[in-house]
């Protein structure tokens, strides 16, 4: 044995030996299966989850309509960084439930698939679902306009005539819930306007006969609707109103307002009731004077006047007024002659004149002249018409019409 050391050739053996174990060894250590290689999810894979992944459908979409497929699901994932990173990133896949084949009527237990790398551990939530399919149908429907708040017009407005832009859509789903469709509306919201609704586009919405709403496939989505918001009008008569007396010593010529007609607005439900427009009372206890005064009108509610709040009223008064004491004056009597007054016993009377505020307010006691003519009389006692001579433009009124007197030589 001690030979066998001493040989060299026998330590080269050796030595070829022990590399070729040395690099056995080495070599089995790095091609090992590492824990990322291995089938079993390790401590260094990453998870993540995706929520509201959408779910696309295969089936022959020209002829059936499926429900009871969730809209999105939740992929849970796992596995190594360098594999699924991208795949979050990138979102790469695609997560579907394939009905190609399937007959109508109800699957249960359908499958939702995934085109996730295999490479990555994929769950989805649901991973099974119960799903109907039926024929599609299609059919035209009417679209009608439900007005909200048209009591909330601006007011004196009201809704006039309006137009739909497409006046019908084409509605698509299961033939079941077509004939389940009971009407086919929009919304347009009036509150506080004051002018037309132009071209407003609005959604369509779809409701069976019980009010529920309903999901389904509508072409055109949204419509045009234009509306016509009026302000009616009407021109009534206007009428001055008043109430009380005039004092005493007046009477009232004449009362008018600087319009005969006034333009009100509203809605025709109120303009069909107003005939005609009055102006507020009138006090005629506190008018002295003609002149012009100012006067509201008053309106039902509902119902306005733009510009016409305040109108004007001209106010022509008559005054009767009395002068006491007029002397009645003779004339044509003889130089051997007296007269005396028998009545008027004094010779005097009043006289009472009526006319415009502005001619009588000038008017006094020598503006007039009242006499009797004696000629040709002889002596005895005579009743003779008494003559007036005063201002014109107002009417007067002497107390006696003839005077008796007596003549004496």
């Amino acid at each position: 044995m001690d030979n066998w050391f001493r040989s060299k050739w026998f330590v080269r053996v050796i030595a070829l030996a022990l590399a070729v174990l040395l690099y056995i060894f080495v070599n089995v250590e790095t091609n090992r299966p590492t824990a990322s290689d291995s089938t079993f999810p390790s401590q260094s894979d990453d998870a993540q989850t995706m929520r509201d992944v959408p779910v696309e459908i295969e089936i022959d979409s020209d002829n059936y309509v499926v429900s009871g497929v969730p809209e999105s699901v939740t992929v849970y994932m796992q596995g190594s960084p360098g594999i699924l990173t991208p795949v979050i990133t990138n979102r790469n896949f695609k997560v579907f439930v394939d009905l190609e084949g399937f007959e109508a009527g109800e699957h249960k237990a359908v499958e939702i698939q995934h085109t996730i790398s295999p490479d990555i551990d994929a769950q989805i939530e649901p991973k099974h679902i119960d799903v109907v399919i039926e024929e599609k149908g299609t059919k035209e429907f009417d679209v009608t306009v439900d007005f909200l708040n048209e009591n909330g017009l601006a007011e004196g407005y009201e809704l006039g005539d309006y137009m739909v832009d497409p006046s019908t859509v084409t509605i698509t789903s299961a033939k079941s819930v077509i004939d389940r469709i009971g009407i086919v509306k929009v919304y347009v919201d009036l509150s506080g306007l004051d002018r037309d609704v132009d071209t407003r586009e609005v959604p369509v919405n779809v409701y069976d006969n019980q009010g529920n709403a309903l999901s389904v496939n509508v072409q055109p989505e949204n419509v045009v609707v234009s509306a016509e918001i009026d302000n009616p009008s009407k021109t009534v008569p206007l009428s001055v109103e008043t109430n009380g007396e005039l004092p005493e010593g007046y009477s009232l010529t004449s009362i008018s307002a600087n319009v005969e007609e006034i333009e009100v607005y509203g809605r025709s439900n109120v303009l069909e009731n107003i005939e005609t427009v009055n102006t507020e009372e009138i006090d005629l206890s506190q008018i002295t004077e003609s002149g012009t005064i100012e006067a509201d009108i008053t309106l039902p509610d509902g119902a306005s006047a733009p510009g016409n709040g305040t109108i004007e009223v001209s106010v022509e008064l008559e005054q009767t007024r009395t002068i006491e004491s007029l002397p009645i004056e003779t004339e044509g009597i003889g130089d051997e002659l007296e007269s005396t007054f028998l009545d008027p016993e004094n010779g005097e009377m009043n006289v009472t004149i009526s006319g415009s505020q502005e001619d009588v307010d000038g008017i006094t006691a020598d503006d007039f002249r009242f006499f009797i003519d004696l000629s040709g009389l002889e002596p005895g006692e005579h009743e003779v018409p008494i003559s007036v001579e005063g201002p014109e433009g107002v009417e007067v009124i002497p107390e006696f019409e003839q005077a008796t007197i007596e003549i004496t030589e």
